[in-house]
């Protein structure tokens, strides 16, 4: 995963570099986990484009296939969880960004697995059509879901649902790469007046590392640092001790 100390010091001695002024860790962690945001959400982004190529026959093959790129690093934020009913509604999981799928909760018979998926709604008024329909209307082996808040599944005899998702991104643990719910920050300890970077104190980013340049362009961007593209992958594609 991205290291946090990675990408301070590389947009740190850019900024000095060109006399961009001196980013302090308390400015640098205050913008860090938007920035990691920004970019997750680029992602989906880039990945409709590259279904596209794909589609369009553009795309390469293999390993250095744009798409598989992007499913692979998306891939890391990928979560399973059983949702069941209370008083009608599901809650969604705190750290939901989007949804994948939603089945039934399910069971293995002769090897075959009794969960069918649920369609999901999200306009209101397609919802009513729904419900309203004799053709359409949702049913144990066809339900449906409605997604606002909380999650709502029709029928309501559905009463546990497996859903997939994108986590929020979040942070892991420099020490064990264990993820964390923390946001990523520079921790650090103050030795004669200078900020020494401290792996117990800090939380790395949870994107994987080759998006570091592109942490260093957000959060320098944010802070109001106009670095140069060149300047950066430059920098990115030094290696790092």
């Amino acid at each position: 995963m991205a290291s946090v100390n990675v990408v301070y010091n590389a947009l740190k001695d850019l900024a000095n570099k060109d006399e961009r002024g001196f980013v302090t860790p308390a400015v640098f962690n205050s913008f860090a986990a938007v920035a990691q945001t920004n970019i997750f959400n680029s992602i989906f982004q880039e990945l409709n484009v590259a279904k596209n190529l794909r589609v369009r026959g553009i795309d390469v093959q293999r390993h250095l296939s744009k798409l598989k790129q992007l499913e692979e690093d998306l891939s890391t934020f990928s979560k399973t969880e059983t949702l069941s009913q209370v008083n009608g509604i599901f809650s969604k999981p705190a750290d939901l960004s989007r949804v994948i799928s939603l089945r039934t909760f399910g069971s293995f018979v002769f090897g075959q697995t009794t969960s069918v998926p649920v369609d999901i709604i999200y306009d209101e008024e397609k919802l009513e059509y729904v419900l309203q329909s004799e053709l359409s209307v949702p049913t144990d082996l066809h339900p449906v879901a409605f997604l606002s808040d909380v999650i709502e599944v029709f029928p309501t005899s559905v009463k546990k649902l497996k859903l997939r998702y994108y986590k929020q991104p979040e942070g892991v643990n420099p020490t064990t790469g264990a993820r964390t719910a923390a946001n990523p920050r520079f921790g650090y300890t103050t030795v004669s007046g200078k900020e020494i970077y401290s792996a117990s104190n800090s939380v790395d980013f949870e994107l994987p590392d080759h998006y570091i340049p592109k942490l260093v362009m957000e959060i320098g961007k944010m802070i109001g640092i106009n670095l140069r593209d060149e300047a950066v992958m430059a920098y990115g594609a030094q290696p790092q001790g």
